[in-house]
């Protein structure tokens, strides 16, 4: 029930933007998050935000990184700018209603 979108090749330096939209009739998000796995790694929290607008950051993407949310269209976006290689990895959105939901994973790909 979750799309992602707008992982790529990127530069080390550059920006990208990844996107993420729940279908269906569903109500109520309480936390949309992003989070990442790189090969060999467990996955991480990167961004997460909820309902009221606490946003939380790991601290290696402080400073870089925003997480947007939209709680009436349950939609979210991360802005990843500067990025570095060692931000590698499959992105992946979820967004906790009732349950949580995860996306199939955006390749992000930082090449120094």
């Amino acid at each position: 029930q979750l799309q992602a979108s707008g992982g790529g090749l990127v530069q080390a330096g550059g920006s990208l933007r990844l996107a993420c939209a729940a279908s269906g009739s569903i109500f109520g998000v309480k936390v949309m998050a992003w989070y990442r796995q790189a090969p060999g790694k467990q996955r991480e929290m990167v961004a997460a935000i909820a309902s009221g607008g606490d946003t939380n950051y790991a601290d290696s993407v402080k400073g870089r990184f925003l997480l947007s949310g939209d709680n009436a269209k349950n939609t979210m976006s991360l802005q990843m700018n500067s990025l570095k290689p060692e931000d590698t990895a499959i992105y992946y959105c979820y967004m906790r209603f009732v349950n949580g939901y995860w996306g199939q994973g955006t390749q992000v790909t930082v090449s120094s």
